[in-house]
């Protein structure tokens, strides 16, 4: 039965607020209220218009799998079917096939991590190991700490399971061990739950800073002494492009870490091959959470991952994926100093981005639609917050172009910003806009460059 509350809006008996249908959806009073937190990221919307031929985009992560051997990949499906095709077309354990476990405790070991066969869970790419994770974790209004800015698709989860995401700040050192350590006084202080810290300290993304080393073991300590775990999310940890990362935070606490990887970056996101390593009561919940969202994972994507690891030189290949994006990233470096020496922007060792900051009077978002009309794309820094910051920031992405497309996108951004700034020069009167100068911190190629 349906009644009215004191403020006038319908409730049911018992209490519950009654939602009714409307034109576009009429099946929206039917959703559960974590509903209200699946929404399409700024990235996603992007895709549609980057991946039209003649936008260069510097929006999207994509990895640039043209540089990997397509013949390794293809010997090494024709060897699964032919040798273990009953297997890979089957059912599998919710676990992860034990070989391919074994494997990637070798890939691990590269940064200092040890574990056990029986502590890792392979996922649908490490994204669903992310979702597992809060979905093991979360409750409604707790709280998640990230670093500020946070990869959009952590974001996401998160808000997907109604948490709220406090951002701690970060420098060009990575997380700021002060500032977590305020933070969390500052929220123990109001009463709330901090059920998990989630970082990206190799390359980050969006920011491309690294955390230090220095500071590796002051950030677990704050959270040992908190009683705060920690999720390390390493999708890029060995895509560096001179000096390797540091250790992994999960090689210096295996009690309180929980260790995130993928091949997304490292082989190729199609396979959709990822994992985590946990401690083990964690790891057996993952295992539960796994088996009840998708039974278990892909025996196929998984056999053949393992096959191209059992066969290939795949320390090699990483080789040529760093020399790759080493080339993009220097090409964009050199062009973001040419084209808008006035912003500033990070300069990463590793990974797929970079991070520019703008000044105060422009806005990324609003700037969007006409640097599109400019043929080129990004990601406005927006993405990147729960709090709605980040409209005077702008990620670009250097993975997937060419470093011919790379210099035309970044000369066409700079057409769109100057422009931005010329007109609001004019309509202030004020003379030209004083910007701060230096480098600091704060879909497919055009096949036509001319």
């Amino acid at each position: 039965m349906e009644i009215l509350s004191r403020n006038g809006k319908a409730v049911t008996s018992d209490g519950v607020p009654q939602r009714t249908g409307n034109n576009l959806d009429p099946w929206y009073a039917n959703y559960a209220e974590r509903a209200a937190g699946l929404a399409a990221s700024e990235v996603r919307a992007l895709f549609a218009v980057a991946s039209r031929p003649e936008v260069v985009s510097l929006a999207g992560g994509m990895p640039f799998v043209s540089a990997l051997p397509h013949d390794l990949i293809s010997s090494a499906m024709e060897r699964v079917m032919r040798e273990q095709g009953a297997v890979a077309l089957q059912y599998g354990s919710g676990q992860g096939i034990p070989k391919l476990r074994e494997q990637i405790l070798e890939v691990m070991s590269i940064e200092g991590i040890r574990g056990t066969v029986d502590n890792v869970v392979t996922a649908t790419g490490s994204q669903q190991a992310l979702d597992l994770v809060a979905k093991l974790f979360i409750d409604p209004g707790d709280v998640i700490l990230a670093e500020s800015p946070s990869y959009v698709g952590a974001l996401g989860v998160f808000r997907s399971y109604q948490a709220n995401v406090v951002h701690v700040a970060m420098d060009e050192n990575g997380l700021i061990p002060e500032a977590l350590r305020q933070t969390i006084a500052h929220l123990r202080g109001q009463g709330r739950r901090i059920k998990f810290l989630y970082t990206i300290p190799n390359f980050h993304n969006p920011a491309g800073v690294t955390l230090s080393a220095e500071r590796r073991p002051e950030i677990l300590e704050i959270c040992r002494s908190n009683e705060i775990l920690v999720l390390e999310d390493n999708p890029y940890g060995l895509l560096h492009f001179d000096e390797p990362a540091p250790n992994a935070l999960r090689s210096l606490d295996e009690d309180r870490v929980i260790y995130l990887g993928s091949f997304s970056k490292t082989l190729a996101p199609g396979f959709r091959v990822g994992w985590a390593l946990a401690p083990h009561a964690i790891r057996e919940k993952l295992i539960l959470a796994a088996e009840s969202a998708i039974l278990s994972p892909s025996s196929f994507s998984q056999l053949v991952v393992s096959e191209y690891l059992a066969t290939a030189d795949w320390r090699a290949q990483i080789d040529t994926f760093r020399g790759v994006y080493r080339e993009r990233k220097n090409a964009m470096i050199e062009a973001l100093g040419e084209y808008l020496p006035q912003l500033s922007w990070t300069n990463p060792n590793g990974g797929f981005y970079v991070w520019v900051t703008m000044p105060d009077v422009l806005d990324s978002k609003q700037m969007l639609p006409r640097a599109v009309k400019e043929l080129v794309a990004y990601t406005p820094g927006t993405a990147f917050f729960a709090d709605g910051r980040g409209r005077h920031a702008m990620r670009l992405s250097f993975c997937y172009p060419t470093p011919e497309a790379i210099r035309l996108g970044v000369r066409r951004l700079a057409t769109v910003v100057n422009g931005e700034l010329d007109l609001l020069d004019t309509f202030a009167g004020t003379g030209s806009l004083q910007l701060p100068q230096g480098n600091g911190y704060d879909s497919a190629p055009p096949s036509d460059l001319k």
